[in-house]
């Protein structure tokens, strides 16, 4: 299967300025994105996908592949869709988060492999166990519920499902924005109009469902950590910090394989 590995990198942040170019621990965020994402194995090509000269010449300085594209692009997905419509080769697109530095390679090939066995599933994204409680009143991390085949019921800032009777501990999983793409679907998806769930969460994977169309969510032990501010920088820093190195990528020493 022909995987075209695809990062979104715009280079305008109203809390982050210049997001993409932040150093984290002596190295630009971009970067760490890009290193980490060329590590998994079932990728065929990686490129960043950007609307600035400034982040293409970073990516290339350090031996990575970046493309422009257009600046009005209302999101990643569309940018994205953008650098697809000229690869006709590519079978599955993988939208990887650009401002997840600690995303690991093995997320990535969990879901080509899973996207590689549901044949005619359009699309494919993954999930993790909720670990903070905090978390779940957390409109910034996304929930997600689904059917006993693992396919997604819904999505929600809010925390669901609502425990109305708990027997046992109750389960909540987070959404990663990880995101798979048959190619031919991605091109329809982007120009699907929005719908009001959508909106309503801002959410635009719900823009998937409410067209009736399925998406398949992999479970991961896994977790990631966005870098939206200045202090988000600080915690990946630390987290960093307490990293040791295995023998082909580094890992938190808490993390298990999947």
């Amino acid at each position: 299967m022909s995987v075209l590995g695809v990062i979104p990198a715009r280079y305008g942040s109203t809390r982050l300025p210049a997001k993409p170019l932040a150093m984290i621990g002596g190295q630009s965020l971009i970067r760490r994105v890009y290193e980490q994402a060329k590590q998994a194995k079932r990728l065929t090509r990686l490129v960043v996908a950007t609307d600035d000269q400034r982040i293409v010449e970073a990516v290339q300085q350090f031996g990575g592949t970046a493309v422009m594209t257009r600046q009005d692009h209302a999101s990643g997905t569309d940018r994205v869709a953008e650098v697809a419509r000229s690869q006709a080769d590519a079978q599955l697109v993988i939208n990887i988060q650009g401002d997840e530095p600690l995303m690991r390679p093995e997320m990535i090939d969990r879901l080509v492999d899973a996207m590689e066995k549901e044949a005619t599933v359009p699309m494919g994204t993954l999930m993790t166990l909720v670990k903070d409680p905090a978390a779940l009143n957390n409109p910034n991390v996304v929930k997600v519920i689904v059917d006993r085949q693992g396919f997604a019921l819904y999505f929600s800032r809010s925390a669901i499902p609502y425990q109305r009777k708990v027997e046992g501990q109750p389960v909540y999983y987070k959404h990663l924005g990880i995101y798979a793409f048959r190619r031919d679907f991605l091109l329809k998806f982007t120009q699907l109009p929005p719908t009001k769930l959508e909106q309503a969460e801002s959410l635009e994977q719900l823009r998937a469902l409410e067209h009736g169309y399925r998406i398949k969510v992999v479970e991961t032990s896994f977790d990631t950590v966005s870098v939206d501010t200045a202090d988000d920088v600080k915690q990946v820093e630390k987290l960093l910090g307490e990293m040791r190195p295995t023998s082909d990528v580094q890992r938190p020493k808490s993390e298990v394989g999947t």
